[in-house]
Parts: C-alpha cells; structure tokens; sequence
C-alpha cells in the first residue's frame, strides 16, 4: 500500500430541510387547522479514529465528501427525516488542520476519538409551528438552514516511542530490519526509505514503537533532498536514536552536526528530547579506525557514542536497552508533572 501522510479535502455538511405548509382537510371535521411538519436536520461531518489504518491513501482518490440533506417537512404534522452524516475514518495520530495548513483544530492520537468537524443545517420550522390564538391559519414556513463548507488538510504523524535520525546510509532501515519485523527496503545508495516505516521492538519483556524516517541532508528544512516534512513523524517519539555511519568518507563529527542542525531548524522541540548517539555500521572498521572516529564523534555530541553494527548484532540489544530506559524515563517524569489550572480547564 502506497504512504500517504498527507491530504487537502472538501467537507460540506447537509442543508436543512423546508418546513411544510399545509391544512388539514377532512370530510366531516370543520376545523382543520394547520398541520405542516418541520423540515429535518442536515447531516453532521465526523472525524473518526480507527483501529487498522496507517496511511491517509483512501483520501488520495477521493477528495469531496458531502453529509445528506435533511427531507422537507410534509402534512399531516410529519417532520422530515434527517441527513446523513459523513464519516472520515482516519488512523491514529492525524491531524485536522484549516485550509492555511498551520491551524490545528484536532490531533487524534486514541482510537475511537471523535471529532464533529461540522453540523448540519437545522430544518425550518412548518405552518404548524406558527399557528397561535391570534394567527390560527398561518401560511409560512421556514426554509432549512444551509450547511457548512470549507477545504481542510489531513496530516498524519505516526505515534512511535522511539525515532531513528540520521543522513541518508546511515543504516537506520538496517536497524529497524533487524530489531523488530518491519521489512523497509535497504540498498546501498542514498534516499532508499522514501517514506516512513514503522516497526514494534521487543526487548526483555517489553515492547515499543520504533519509526525509521528519510535521510537528512544539509539544506532539508529548505527542501533539499527530500526535505525535513517527515521530521513529523519523531515529534511525538519519547527518545531519538542518532545513527552516524560509521564507514563513509566523512568526520563523523560533521556528520552529526548536520543532522543537529537540521532538526534545530525544523523546531517542534526535537532537540529537546533526549538523543542516543550511535556510530554505526562498525563491523565494517578496525578498532583503530573506531577508536578516531568515535573520538570525533564524542566531541561533537557531548557524550561517548555507542559502537553499534545492525550486521553482526554489536550493541544492538544494548541500543534498545538505553532505548527502554530513555522511554520508562521519560513517561515517569511525565506522570509526575502536575497540571496547570489552564490545563485542567480551570478558569477564575
């Protein structure tokens, strides 16, 4: 299935329906009276998250969604039937935004949350609903209310415990590949992931969410290479696991500081989390070559990177070691945080 993290759609909820004038005329019965039912509501537009989506493809081949028209009211005090609603099924972690594509107005992050985007139009009111002792033969009646409409964005950002960063060949898919049953593709030329994986990490008893993304390359926030938009898919994560390759031409220092450089530019807080450094790929290099290019590396980050080779499993189950401890840190000091009245809803 292709990978769609994002979409530009057009939702309209459902007109009212007309109120209804009419009479009632019966054989025998003299006073009839007004008897015109209301019209019926439009239908709504729901976003809806569910189990068993991970990319927004359904929305690649259709883009207009309409909720039905609320039925017009008829005689005999009969009120019309209601629109019915729109639903979009979405998968966990989309985003709703407005058509500028920066205001947010939902972030589903748990399945079976809903969100009514818009209502529809009420129905108008019939001849009925105006009858009184002073008007007992009323001959209007309300149209139903238009619904809304506008365009709005769908922007999906996967919810992952760990992030793997790194220039393009750092050997992030290879590792995705050998700790969890994720299959991305892997070759030996820059740009092969060109969309995010997701793979389920089992360690000691303990599982999580690990998201390999695109390689950056210097320039990416400015839309070189295939840009910095994927970095979406870490800002949710817990922990980031850097990986420098280990076997290429370049310092790995430089290396490292391009990537850091790249997440400070796109923000969203990914300096922030804490970042476990790793050279990869060291199965390929001698210990005196490790010994240099580690010392490099260490200089630039700030802390002894880890030596690590997704091929012959160096270091790998310490890697999601650190990686569990990074994540049970991180949810701890979470949980202790206490609230802000504005975060409570607590209002003076």
């Amino acid at each position: 299935m292709k990978f769609l993290d994002q979409a530009k759609i057009y939702v309209r909820s459902g007109n009212g329906g007309a109120g209804c004038v009419s009479f009632r005329r019966e054989k025998y019965i003299e006073y009839g009276g007004p008897d015109g039912g209301d019209g019926g509501k439009g239908g709504d537009v729901i976003v809806e998250c569910v189990d068993g989506l991970n990319t927004l493809i359904d929305y690649r081949y259709q883009q207009h969604f309409k909720a039905g028209t609320g039925i017009h009211g008829m005689g005999k005090n009969r009120t019309g039937a209601h629109g019915d609603d729109v639903v979009l099924k979405v998968p966990v972690g989309t985003q709703i935004l407005e058509e500028d594509n920066e205001t947010i107005i939902a972030d589903l992050t748990e399945i079976g949350q809903k969100v009514h985007l818009m209502r529809g139009g009420n129905g108008g009111f019939g001849n009925a609903h105006f009858k009184s002792s002073t008007n007992q033969a009323p001959r209007r009646a309300n149209p139903g209310l238009e619904g809304e409409e506008k365009w709005i964005w769908l922007r999906l950002k996967l919810i992952a415990d760990a992030g793997l960063v790194g220039l393009p060949n750092a050997g992030k898919s290879t590792f995705l590949a050998t700790v969890s049953a994720a299959k991305p593709k892997i070759a030996d030329y820059p740009f092969t992931t060109l969309h995010p994986n997701l793979g389920i990490v089992q360690i000691d008893g303990t599982s999580f969410a690990m998201a390999d993304i695109p390689g950056l390359i210097e320039g990416a926030h400015e839309g070189t290479g295939l840009g910095d938009r994927f970095l979406g898919h870490v800002e949710r994560t817990r922990v980031l696991l850097h990986l420098v390759d280990g076997s290429g031409e370049e310092d790995p220092g430089e290396a490292y500081k391009v990537v850091r450089g790249e997440l400070e530019a796109y923000g969203a807080g990914l300096t922030d989390k804490p970042e476990i450094v790793a050279l990869s790929k060291c199965d390929a290099l001698t210990e005196d070559l490790i010994a240099e290019k580690s010392a490099s590396l260490e200089v630039a980050c700030g802390q002894r990177p880890l030596i690590l080779s997704s091929a012959s499993g160096l270091n790998v189950d310490r890697a999601l070691r650190m990686i569990v401890r990074a994540i049970d840190r991180d949810k701890e000091e979470a949980a202790n945080q206490v609230p802000s009245p504005e975060q409570e809803g607590w209002h003076p």
